[in-house]
């Protein structure tokens, strides 16, 4: 997959309701939200008598049109750009789950899929699964039998949903769980498609799933060492 990333967006908490409202404003329809907070240590926040910064953390599979048009009005009309606002980046998407995921996750996006080109032959990937609250265990059983060792699962909501939902014709909770799973590629096709098969959008968990390149990892060496043992 080409021409396709998840979108990053990393803002202080005072400021969410606004860059959710000007997402939608933008007809950007699919996007999770989760709870962050900032690092800065106590001795830098006393120093500028400030107090500890709780983040929000948005998500959303962006084309690169799509991107050139928010990263113009990020800059101008949300002033991004300005200290301890905020930030935005992308991550290009090495695989989508399915075209129909496709469709649901660029609703309102003009797509025209191009040839693979950079970042298609790295060693590990980092499946992204996110599905209705509650069924993470549904996805993780489905991605085991296939090789994949354990995961990670955050909390999130999903907001702007309405217009994406329509393609559907179904009605998605609120409530979301994002799962990932770091794993080797040649794994990664077996443990998509076992995901999409046991909680794809045709079951109760309406998961969606995509995958990231990996082009490094630390951590993993033992399970590289041992060949009977399985990626994390």
């Amino acid at each position: 997959m080409s021409k396709v990333y998840m979108m990053v967006t990393i803002m202080n908490r005072t400021i969410s309701s606004r860059m959710l409202s000007f997402y939608k404003g933008h007809e950007l329809s699919v996007m999770e939200s989760t709870l962050g907070e900032g690092t800065a240590n106590s001795e830098m926040l006393d120093y500028f008598g400030l107090e500890a910064t709780e983040k929000t953390v948005m998500f959303s599979v962006v084309t690169k049109e799509m991107w050139k048009h928010l990263k113009l009005g990020l800059q101008k009309e949300m002033k991004i750009d300005v200290p301890g606002t905020g930030i935005a980046f992308i991550i290009p998407l090495s695989s989508i789950g399915g075209k129909k995921v496709l469709q649901f996750l660029t609703a309102n996006q003009d797509f025209e899929k191009e040839e693979e080109t950079a970042l298609k032959d790295t060693e590990k990937e980092l499946i992204v699964v996110i599905s209705n609250q509650g069924y993470s265990n549904v996805v993780m059983d489905a991605a085991r039998e296939k090789g994949a060792g354990g995961g990670t699962v955050i909390r999130a909501r999903g907001t702007g949903m309405e217009k994406a939902e329509k393609f559907l014709g179904v009605s998605i909770a609120a409530e979301k769980e994002i799962i990932f799973i770091v794993t080797k590629t040649e794994k990664k096709n077996g443990i998509m498609k076992a995901i999409m098969d046991e909680a794809g959008l045709e079951s109760k968990a309406r998961a969606v799933v995509f995958s990231l390149p990996v082009t490094s990892t630390a951590g993993l060496r033992l399970q590289e060492e041992d060949l009977s043992a399985e990626d994390i």
